[in-house]
């Protein structure tokens, strides 16, 4: 079952409507440190976010990470990074009285509800496939029976005014090249100046040391947290798109569980099942088997890192695709909805342009072209100068030094933010 949708998301921020009110309240009465940050993820002690917190550390500045579950607070002390819960009077007070505020996926990274006046950095999770904030309807979506109800169309107004209200607090979201700072500007509603083609912090870690240092990491941290799979064994990334709480349709049947277990058997092959952490399917084969493992943000919060470890990607939406076209790696996309997901969230240009026109619709085309992957170095070089054409189209940089620019740029930012303040308040 999944465990989020828009509508219920929706609803719970028109509940807390006098939680913001009195927020910004509190905003507006309680200077800005002059130095202190804070950090959120919504994936935990990773992404972008930490590969900015290394930085800011070493640079001696005063922050502290809001954590939401007791898996981020022992993850952050395994790192020596100083937590708070971000839902108690310390975590509302440490936000609202940062300079700088750091968050990967929504306010709700640390207090949702302090984060006005702040100098607010949006790393965002990916380089966006799927229509996202303003420019997808899934944002605005109401649960069942208010979105049949008369006040639905006014609702739907309030909630894009709260969402560009929101979005217009946000003083930075780094892009990785200009085509996709197109996305990130109409997505949030951003001006130029506000979206900076920097690089993505949280894909540095697949451009530094060289090419087989990163695969071995990679490979013994998979198997420290999904079990031991071999030398020889290939490895398999399946990475399932969020369905924004509907189905997932991909989800094997008992007939395509018996032929995928098959043929990893047969490649000597071993699945890694990275279901959204918003929403799962029930990925679990119904004979056991070693040839398919999980591997859920709940074993790894950062699956970037583990990219150069892995022989192929299979995936339907996911920005894993952008991702791993920096290692590189050949790709198999399986989606059987497209053109219902493209009616329902829509696509930044045509899946075509990112996943060609062979795509599979269903297990047996998908494991047809695993096959060929895995069998034929000729297939193999193929969908390698797919993966390496897609990474020149989208990221301008490929040299892990992107979150020292973006950090250069909060820095200059929010000096020059702070100095305008002072002089307004004089």
């Amino acid at each position: 079952m999944a465990s989020f949708s828009f509508g219920a998301g929706n609803a719970r921020k028109l509940a807390s409507l006098p939680l913001y009110a009195a927020g910004r309240m509190l905003t507006l009465f309680v200077p800005r440190s002059r130095d202190e940050w804070v950090f959120g993820c919504g994936a935990g002690i990773g992404d972008g976010a930490l590969a900015l917190w290394q930085l800011a550390a070493a640079d001696g500045r005063k922050a502290v990470w809001l954590v939401g579950s007791a898996r981020e607070t022992a993850d952050a002390a395994a790192r020596g990074i100083r937590t708070l819960p971000k839902s108690s009077l310390r975590g509302l007070w440490r936000t609202a009285r940062a300079r700088v505020i750091v968050v990967t996926h929504g306010f709700g990274d640390v207090n949702r509800y302090a984060v006005s006046g702040s100098f607010l950095v949006q790393l965002w999770h990916g380089i966006p496939l799927k229509r996202i904030g303003l420019d997808s309807p899934e944002t605005l979506r109401l649960p069942g029976a208010l979105a049949r109800s008369r006040a639905a169309k006014p609702v739907r107004t309030l909630l894009g005014a709260m969402f560009r209200g929101a979005a217009r607090r946000i003083r930075i979201v780094p892009a990785a090249s200009h085509a996709v700072r197109g996305r990130l500007e109409s997505a949030f509603g951003l001006p130029d100046d506000r979206v900076p083609v920097t690089g993505e912090p949280r894909v540095d870690v697949l451009s530094r040391g060289t090419a087989e240092d990163r695969r071995i990491l990679a490979r013994a941290e998979i198997e420290r947290v999904a079990g031991t799979v071999g030398s020889t064994a290939r490895l398999v990334l399946y990475a399932p798109t969020w369905r924004d709480g509907a189905p997932d349709p991909a989800v094997p049947s008992a007939d395509e569980w018996a032929a995928l277990v098959q043929t990893l058997e047969q490649l000597d092959a071993v699945l890694l099942v990275r279901s959204h952490p918003l929403g799962a399917g029930e990925y679990r084969p119904p004979v056991p088997t070693d040839r398919v493992r999980p591997l859920g943000s709940d074993l790894a919060a950062d699956v970037t890192p583990l990219l150069p470890g892995v022989d192929v990607l299979v995936t339907d939406y996911s920005s894993l695709a952008f991702d791993s076209a920096l290692v590189p790696l050949p790709v198999v996309f399986l989606a059987p909805d497209v053109a219902d997901y493209a009616r329902r969230r829509g696509f930044y240009g045509r899946y075509a342009d990112v996943a060609g026109e062979d795509w599979a619709t269903d297990w047996t085309g998908a494991l047809a072209q695993l096959v060929a992957v895995l069998s034929d170095d000729a297939e193999r070089q193929v969908r390698l100068a797919r993966a390496r054409a897609l990474s020149a189209r989208v990221h301008e940089f490929r040299d892990g030094a992107s979150s020292q620019r973006v950090y250069r740029a909060i820095v200059a930012g929010s000096t020059r933010a702070a100095g305008a303040a002072r002089k307004g308040r004089r």
